[in-house]
Order: C-alpha cells, then sequence, then structure tokens
C-alpha cells in the first residue's frame, strides 16, 4: 500500500534528526522515515528515489540505528544485509559511505563485505599446492604465479584475491583456494590462523553485511537445501532492485558444461603432460599400482566419452534448427558420462583410503565430490525433472565447440514469496527505476513475488526541466515495419545531436548488430569530424572504453545492453544521451520465451504484461545516464516514433522525469 510521509516522518523521528545533521533532501528523510517504520513494524518496501535523491544514506542511517538498537542492555541485535547488484556500489558503500557514517553516528557498530568462499586462500591447500607442484603444474607461469602466492600469504591481512595485485591463472588459484568441500575445519593444521574463517568470525560478529545479489541468491539457494553461506538475518536491503528477478533466475537454476567436467579431468590426471593429482597417490602395494592405473585410464575413458556427449548435444541443437537452443522435452541421447564419474569417485575414494593425514586425503575426498556433483548436475539436466523450469543448450567458441547445458526457474517468485518475503521480516527494495506509468509498482512486485508491502515513489532532487531536454524526433520511419530505412534514419539523427554536443555523447542500441552496422556506416563521418568513437563489442575492455570517452573532448560511445545500466559520468564528459529504440526485449532467448508463454498460458498478455513494462524500466535506466549531479546538464534524444504513434508510448513518458521538456525535431 502507498505511504503517507506524513505518518512516519515527525519533526521529533530519530532518523530524520540524524539525517538532518547531514543537510539531507527532503527526499531522502521521507525514505528514511520509510525505512525507518518498516524495520520497526516488521513489514517490507518498495521504494523507487529518483537520482540523487542519496537513497545510501536513507537506508544506511535506519539500518544502523535499527541494528544497534537497546546497545548496551541486552538486546538482541539486529542483523542486516545490504546487497547491490554492481561491484561500483559496493565499493562507495564499503570504503566511502559506512565508514563515515561510523565517525558521525554516536552508536558503534560493524560492517563488512562479504566475498564468496573461493575468493580466499587456503593456506593448508598452498602449501599442498607447493609440495605437489611438479606434479600439478607443467607451465613456468603457474610456478611462477604459485611463488608469488606463497609471498603474498605470508603478509596479507585479507587473504582475497582483491587483495593482490595480480591475476594468477586459474589451475593455480583452484588448486589454493578455500572450499567447502576441501575444508578440515577445526582440524586443520592452519586453523588457527585461516584466512576464511577469520573472515568469517568478522561476518558473524557484524551488524552490517553487505553482498552482491549473485551472493545473495547463491546463500538462499543453499538455504533451500538446508546449508548457508551468511549467517541469519532480519533485514534485508536490495540496492539496485530492478535487476533482482534476472540474478534470482541466474542462481537459483542449474548450468554444466564440457568444459567443467575436461577441467576436474585434467585436474585428477591429464595424459599429455602426466600431470595432476592422481600422480601423487602412494603406491604401497602392487595391487595400488594397478588400480591406479585403472583409475587414470577411466580418466581418459571419461574424456572421450564426455567430448562425444557434449558434441551429440551440439549437434542436436544444430539439426534441430533450434533457434535459440531451447528443448522442451528430454533429449533422446544415452548418458553415459554420469555413472563414469560416479565410478571414478569410487575408485578415488578406494585409493586414498591408504593417505593418513587427513590433509592430504581430503584432497581426493574433494574431488570425488566434485565428479558426483557434475554426475548429478547431468542427471537433472539430461532428466528435465523440474517442471517449473525451461532448459536450453548454448554452443560457443570455434565450430561451437563449448556446450553449456542450463536450466532456469521460469517464474522466481513462488521460490521468492516462500523462501525470502514469508521469512524474513523485513525486506527493502529500492532503485531509480522501479515503477511503471506515475506510480504503479505492480509489475516488479508480481515478477519477484512481493505480494504484501508498503510502497513509496520519490522524485529526483534534480530540476530536470531546467537540466535536460528530451527530443522525440518527427518524421522517423517505424523500426518494424521499415527497419533498412529506419537504420538510415537513425544515422542521421545521430548526426544532428551529436553536432549539437560537439560529441559527449551516449548512443545506446538494443542489439550488437544494429550497433555495428551504425559503426560501420558513420565511421567516415566521425574521421570527418575529428569526433572520437568507441564502440562497445570491439577488443577494448569496457572499463578502457569508459576512461577514453571520459578523457576525450569529443568522444562519442556507442553502447548496447551493458551501457543502459551502472554507468556514471558526471560533469561535462556526458551531455548527450542517443536512445536508437526502444529497449524491448526480443522473445529469442529461451527463458524470456518460457516467461511470455507462461504469461499467455495464464490468461495474460505477454507484451503488455511483461515487455513493455520491462522496457520502461529499462529505458528509464537509459535516460538515468545523463544527470547525475544538480550541475549536469544535456540532452535525450529517444529516436524510435513509437513513443508518441503506439497507445503504449504515453506510459513510457509518463515514467520519464517529471518536467521533462519534450520538443519536435527543429531542423
Amino acid at each position: 500500500m502507498p505511504l503517507d510521509s506524513r505518518q512516519v516522518l515527525g519533526p521529533d523521528g530519530h532518523v530524520a534528526r540524524r539525517l538532518r545533521a547531514f543537510e539531507s533532501r527532503p527526499q531522502q528523510l521521507e525514505m528514511a522515515a520509510a525505512v525507518d517504520h518498516a524495520i520497526a513494524a516488521q513489514e517490507h518496501l518498495i521504494v523507487e528515489a529518483g537520482t540523487g535523491t542519496g537513497k545510501s544514506f536513507a537506508y544506511l542511517v535506519p539500518a544502523i540505528l535499527a541494528a544497534t538498537a537497546g546497545q548496551g542492555e541486552g538486546t538482541p541485535r539486529r542483523k542486516v544485509v545490504i546487497s547491490t547488484h554492481t561491484i561500483s556500489l559496493q565499493e562507495q558503500l564499503i570504503a566511502k559511505d559506512i565508514p563515515f557514517l561510523n565517525a558521525v553516528l554516536p552508536v558503534e557498530f560493524s560492517a563488512v563485505l562479504v566475498k564468496g568462499r573461493s575468493n580466499y586462500v587456503s593456506l593448508r591447500r598452498l602449501k599442498g599446492a607447493v609440495e605437489r607442484s611438479h606434479a600439478l603444474f607443467a607451465q613456468p607461469e603457474e610456478m611462477d604465479h604459485l611463488k608469488q602466492l606463497v609471498e603474498w600469504s605470508r603478509h596479507t591481512a585479507d587473504g582475497s584475491l582483491s587483495d593482490l595485485d595480480f591475476k594468477p591463472v586459474s589451475s593455480v588459484w583452484d588448486e589454493a583456494r578455500s572450499e567447502h568441500g576441501n575444508c578440515l575445519g577445526r582440524s586443520c593444521p592452519t586453523y588457527d590462523n585461516c584466512l576464511y574463517y577469520r573472515a568469517r568470525r568478522r561476518i558473524w560478529n557484524s551488524d552490517l553485511m553487505v553482498v552482491n545479489h549473485a551472493l545473495f541468491f547463491s546463500d538462499l539457494a543453499l538455504r533451500r537445501e538446508g546449508a548457508s553461506v551468511l549467517p541469519d538475518y532480519d533485514v534485508v536491503v536490495f540496492d539496485e532492485a530492478h535487476t533482482l528477478e534476472q540474478v534470482a533466475a541466474d542462481h537459483l537454476g542449474l548450468s554444466v558444461s564440457g568444459g567443467q567436467v575436461e577441467y576436474l579431468l585434467n585436474r585428477l590426471f591429464n595424459d599429455r603432460n602426466q600431470k595432476g593429482l592422481l600422480t601423487k597417490l602412494p603406491l604401497v602395494t602392487t595391487e595400488s599400482f594397478k588400480i591406479r592405473q585403472q583409475t587414470e585410464d577411466l580418466v581418459g575413458r571419461i574424456r572421450h566419452q564426455s567430448r562425444d556427449f557434449f558434441a551429440d548435444l551440439a549437434e542436436l541443437n544444430q539439426s534441430r534448427g533450434s533457434r535459440n537452443g531451447r528443448l522442451r522435452q528430454p533429449p533422446d541421447i544415452n548418458n553415459v558420462v554420469s555413472p563414469s564419474l560416479k565410478e571414478l569417485s569410487a575408485w578415488i575414494i578406494e585409493l586414498s583410503k591408504p593417505i593418513e593425514r587427513d590433509e592430504h586425503r581430503i584432497e581426493f575426498t574433494s574431488a570425488a565430490e566434485r565428479c558426483i556433483g557434475l554426475a548429478n548436475s547431468l542427471n537433472s539436466w539430461m532428466g528435465q525433472s523440474d517442471t517449473e523450469s525451461v532448459y536450453w543448450i548454448e554452443n560457443s567458441g570455434p565450430h561451437n565447440q563449448r556446450v553449456r547445458l542450463i536450466a532456469a526457474p521460469v517464474d522466481v517468485a513462488p521460490v521468492l514469496r516462500d523462501q525470502l518475503f514469508s521469512k524474513v521480516k523485513t525486506v527493502i527494495l529500492t532503485s531509480a527505476t522501479l515503477a511503471v506509468g506515475k506510480q504503479s509498482f505492480d509489475f516488479i512486485r508480481q515478477r519477484l513475488g512481493l505480494t504484501k508491502a508498503n510502497e513509496l515513489k520519490l522524485g529526483s532532487p534534480f530540476n530536470y526541466a531546467e537540466q535536460m531536454k528530451l527530443y522525440l524526433p518527427d518524421s522517423m520511419p517505424d523500426p518494424t515495419e521499415s527497419p533498412a530505412e529506419y537504420t538510415s534514419a537513425v544515422c542521421e539523427q545521430i548526426q544532428h545531436y551529436v553536432t549539437q554536443t560537439r560529441g559527449h555523447a551516449f548512443v545506446l542500441f538494443t542489439s550488437y548488430q544494429m550497433l555495428r552496422e551504425v559503426a560501420r556506416r558513420m565511421t567516415p563521418w566521425f574521421v570527418s569530424k575529428n569526433y572520437g568513437l568507441y564502440v562497445q563489442g570491439a577488443d577494448m575492455p569496457r572499463t578502457l572504453m569508459l576512461e577514453k570517452f571520459r578523457s576525450d573532448p569529443a568522444g562519442v560511445l556507442f553502447g548496447a545492453d551493458s551501457f543502459w545500466q551502472g554507468v556514471d559520468v558526471p560533469g561535462d564528459a556526458l551531455q548527450n544521451v542517443i536512445i536508437a529504440k526502444l529497449p524491448f526485449s526480443v522473445p529469442d532467448h529461451p527463458l524470456l520465451e518460457a516467461r511470455l508463454e507462461a504469461i499467455r498460458k495464464n490468461g495474460g498478455n505477454p507484451f503488455f504484461d511483461y515487455q513493455v513494462p520491462e522496457a520502461i524500466i529499462k529505458l528509464k535506466q537509459g535516460v538515468g545516464r545523463l544527470i547525475r549531479t544538480r550541475t549536469d546538464k544535456g540532452i535525450v534524444a529517444i529516436l524510435d516514433p513509437r513513443i508518441r504513434t503506439k497507445r503504449y508510448g504515453k506510459l513510457f513518458l509518463d515514467s520519464l522525469p517529471d518536467g521533462a521538456v519534450v520538443a519536435d525535431r527543429e531542423w
């Protein structure tokens, strides 16, 4: 239900007083009071807070005050999880916002950045990797990185990958990282100095845990099986909550690839260089030598089985002429890999029995468990036992040699309703883009299964009428009816609007195909004008492309999906955002296709119930790239005429910031 701010924002509210001390904006005070009310009443809350609201303080201050309420009086402290989608926001919270609040708030609290276990080095495994290095590593680079890891481990206080000044090759890090199935706990000889458990103790004793959405939903998936990464919590705040459905689907599903099987087998025994874990097994009897030889032969046999199995699946995918790799029924292919992996697991367990020291034996039992895990994943995917999931094959790499088998729940709402919203006392969802139209949160709530919640929609403190002009050029052809003519017209419009701001522009596309075609056609024009052109999908990494764009006095960046959100370019570097086409998702992805089918099956309209609101939220994200501070100014040009010619267009316009000036083409 919508919140009346007068109910929660009293002049004597302790949250309001704290925030007023930071010269807060009215929108920030209103949001903070709503968060405070939701935590106190143990209710859920969904808040759209426009850019510049200062929403991180608006949820951090009441969360901290709630976590420390009754401090020193024996009252149990609430545990709070703050979950974000992007690394940049995580870094802002943990390195800037939280330390500032720790310095100025009159309460003591602790906060920690939670990372997945595989981010931490295991001192025991690192030592074992050194002892087995000649059996495990064949490349000079591997030995060099191993030596650097050893030296780093002697002085690191953090013990995680982020503390390293180089990126170790995966083969080395996989032998040294901390793993759930490869941990001796208190029996480990390095337990007292364990960097992972030191981090765990900080997590268990902290008031605030900052995580990313991926880790949160990985933990939620584990909780369904009776395990967990995070301690129990009372409050969850999801910032950048517009991404939750996709992240939840990714981590509540299943993914297994031929590369995973190959990697595990090579780790056990690589017949090309005679390296691998099996070569370090003790050979105490003639019989044990025979068993090891048989096990190495079995590894080779499974390698061939796996390659044939995944090649057959790739061929099946191509022969069916599948547009997107989706399988609507179990494939008629014999899965010989899973039984062989289970057989291999049994042999490894048998071979490891004579090993006396636990820290040596666990390397083999852990590998055996990985064999079982991969076997079970393959069985699950091949059987398609979960009728509520969609199954598909992805081929990539040269000649489609890389094959990945994926399953994902079509609808995450039932899982989130039962496992999250029904079990956690307070869940706060916030983002600058959650509502559709002037007020409605129905789309995001239905997709996430949030049936009961308070609602609050706050505008931005920025003056969009003064800071931004929104151009809707006329006489544009319809992109669906005349795609070739539309592409040509887009090139003309880009020239016009880029000239207005002398570069300093993002051009956002909905497909790489159109992006590449427009870039190809317009390159001579950019050369003639001496404007820098940065095209996503070329060889330049995304972060480097952004750096070059920011420093270019006349740069233009052509971006696709990842540039519509999570990119912050304040100041004069970005003065122009051109939207090439309304960001309707094309139902060529298996998961989206299945979602639309489910909506149709339930009597809904897939286009208006899903594709329109989804596109509106993405458009709001794209437009939001322009104005990031009170002093930013610029233009947005939406080239797609459907925003004015179709009946759904008004809903798009109503969803954009209030006060934006709409202007026709004047040239």
